[in-house]
């Protein structure tokens, strides 16, 4: 067998059937379509639709809120950055910041930066410049012997 004889098995690929060419070829005429009516037509939008009746989609209740000014962070927790010490994947010696998670796949998304969360325990002593971080992740970094810098936001630009 070589490279160039590979081919497949007889009958693995089926040609495509050229519809709307002719009564003799089985797909004449109406091509497949049926007859008559929106569906026989080309450019058919009608995929909610219940004859009239109101659609599922808008009978169902509305929920939540999506609140504009949200600030979109990447949660880490110490655990997982404690196991990607561990792991060699981060650099304890140096500041932990943003790039640095990214860099090593902990950090995804997060515009707005990253925040600490405490989920599992840190060992290591290790600095950190985040975004934000909650109460009990900056007392476990502490208690670890490191410290957590708390990065200003940039302040929005006002167009006037």
């Amino acid at each position: 067998m070589k490279l160039n004889e590979i081919k497949d098995n007889e009958g693995a690929r089926k040609g495509r059937m050229r519809i709307g060419r002719g009564i003799g070829s089985g797909k004449g005429k109406t091509g497949g379509r049926g007859q008559k009516g929106q569906k026989s037509r080309s450019g058919v939008a009608i995929k909610g639709f219940e004859g009239g009746q109101m659609p599922l989609h808008m009978r169902l209740p509305k929920r939540g809120f999506n609140n504009p000014f949200g600030k979109d962070f990447a949660e880490v927790n110490l655990g997982m950055i404690q196991k990607f010490i561990d792991a060699k994947k981060l650099d304890a010696k140096g500041t932990i910041d943003h790039a640095a998670l990214k860099a090593a796949g902990l950090a995804r998304g997060g515009k707005d930066g990253v925040r600490l969360l405490a989920k599992g325990e840190l060992k290591t002593k290790a600095s950190f410049a985040v975004a934000g971080a909650s109460k009990a992740a900056v007392a476990a970094v502490e208690k670890a012997g490191g410290n957590v810098e708390i990065l200003a936001a940039k302040p929005e630009a006002k167009a006037e």
